[in-house]
């Protein structure tokens, strides 16, 4: 009876985690064909993983957007491993070359956190433009077929049609919402969302907030002033801060990352529109340069395409044939 049961959940567990992977292998599709074009290439023009060989393929990571100083560490690695003892062939190197991007994501993975008492607070912060409350709605749909009660909070009272787009958001994912007008306090509206979200026993509490304010200083002081009005009624909020980053910038995106993570104490990232670039290789590129880890991941359009984060699905998914 119990060996029944245990088999019967590893079949339900198989098929979701080959639908995870087929979706991720979707969303990067395009990094994974540049790479494996590069590859191939690289291995038919010789049979052994030579330097020339290995130069090739740290142009083909810079091309990814992994960047130039990871690709250059990554490439260090694998030619002190064919110094040592030698490369066989491509699938030897491929397998190396996935072991090493999976040690530099799950540097930055967080160890599991425990709220003390509900609702677990989570500010999604950045630029305008990158999809931050389209991830709001997503994601507070994500904890809600999770089984938990979550509530959505309009912060961002900056930018014209936020709280109507957040609305429609919270229609669809059937959670409710705590907004004001346009031009409104957002701490005030944060206010009246943590009042609410305690009274009301919520899991979860998720915050779009402003992506631009007339200056870049007063853009933080406002984040400043909302982390500060959180912790006044939960003293161990925020519990994350999301920087809702847009994978298709690359490398131009990592400059205005190290803003927020420097100025609102960012924990997390959620990458979005991974399915509209060739250069998904920059999930890596903001581990290793950032010092953070990637958190969600955003592959589409519907209201179910924000992913978890899985390192080892990611790698595989760009790797993988």
């Amino acid at each position: 009876m119990i060996q029944t049961l245990f088999g019967s959940l590893k079949e339900e567990e198989e098929p979701k985690k080959k639908g995870f992977l087929d979706r991720m292998k979707q969303a990067v599709s395009r990094t994974r064909e540049s790479l494996e074009e590069r590859i191939d290439g690289v291995l038919s023009l010789t049979r052994t993983v030579d330097e020339p060989a290995l130069e090739e393929l740290e142009m083909s990571l810079i091309a990814s957007d992994i960047g130039v100083t990871t690709a250059a560490e990554i490439v260090s690695t694998l030619r002190e491993r064919a110094k040592r003892e030698q490369i066989r062939d491509g699938a030897e190197l491929k397998d190396l070359l996935k072991a090493q991007l999976k040690s530099l994501l799950d540097e930055q993975q967080p160890s599991p956190r425990t709220v003390a008492s509900p609702p677990e607070v989570i500010l999604l912060v950045g630029v305008n433009g990158t999809g931050k409350t389209t991830t709001s709605g997503k994601l507070a749909a994500y904890f809600r077929g999770q089984g938990k009660t979550v509530l959505l909070c309009a912060a961002d009272t900056f930018r014209a049609a936020a709280i109507e787009q957040l609305e429609v958001w919270s229609e669809r994912s059937g959670v409710e919402i705590i907004k004001s007008r346009q031009g409104g306090d957002p701490s005030a509206v944060l206010f009246d969302a943590l009042h609410a979200a305690k009274a009301r026993g919520n899991d979860y509490l998720v915050v779009d907030t402003a992506g631009r304010l007339h200056t870049k200083n007063n853009l933080m002081a406002e984040l400043d002033k909302m982390r500060r009005t959180t912790q006044r009624l939960i003293p161990d909020a925020p519990h994350e801060v999301l920087l809702v980053m847009d994978a298709t910038t690359g490398q131009n995106g990592l400059q205005q990352a190290r803003l927020f993570t420097e100025s609102a104490g960012v924990t997390g990232i959620v990458l979005t529109k991974l399915d509209g670039t060739a250069k998904g290789g920059i999930a890596v590129a903001i581990a290793r340069e950032l010092k953070l880890p990637v958190r969600y991941v955003g592959i589409g359009e519907k209201i179910d395409d924000l992913l978890p984060f899985d390192s080892g699905a990611f790698v595989d998914s760009l790797l993988d044939n």
